[in-house]
């Protein structure tokens, strides 16, 4: 039997798989979810500044915000992160919001 690192995986846990092959497999599976957690989290953040600077009435920093959020709103698509009905209702949400700054008497 192989020995496991204790203290990998989620919460102090350790890899329950025997097989060569299901090791790796956890291995692979935990390094997918810790990247995509990291890329949703990004996104979130990003996404609250474009909504910040719209609260603000930031024309110009919610533009500048929204182009950066919605590449990498794609590129989390890309990667199978977010479905694509989902990046795409993200972006023109968050593209309303901003265009609606423009329009006067909105």
């Amino acid at each position: 039997m192989i020995p496991c690192r204790s203290g990998e995986g989620k919460k102090g846990g350790s890899i329950l798989a025997t097989h060569l092959s299901a090791i790796k497999r956890a291995r692979q599976n935990e390094k997918r979810r810790l990247r995509n957690l990291n890329i949703r989290s990004t996104v979130r953040s990003s996404v609250k500044k474009v909504r910040a600077a719209v609260e603000k009435k930031d024309i110009e920093g919610a533009r500048k915000a929204l182009l950066s959020t919605v590449s990498l709103i794609q590129k989390a698509h890309t990667k199978g992160i977010f479905h694509g009905n989902t990046s795409a209702r993200k972006i023109s949400r968050l593209t309303r919001e901003v265009n609606a700054l423009k329009t006067p008497g909105a």
